[in-house]
């Protein structure tokens, strides 16, 4: 199973795609976590760490 929310590797900075739609490139932390709260993730800084929810 793979987790809904995917961190690209870095290409200039990190495609987001979110349940199968890009949701932008972030160029640091603070980029994904801005996308994940668009998402619907309020608590977003807590789950970059939480395989279940982000995949690098």
């Amino acid at each position: 199973m793979s987790a809904p929310r995917v961190i690209h590797r870095p290409t200039g900075g990190r495609q987001v795609t979110i349940r199968g739609q890009s949701a932008g490139l972030a160029y640091e932390d603070h980029g994904v976590v801005k996308f994940l709260r668009r998402a619907g993730l309020p608590d977003a800084e807590q789950l970059l760490d939480q395989p279940e929810w982000v995949e690098y």
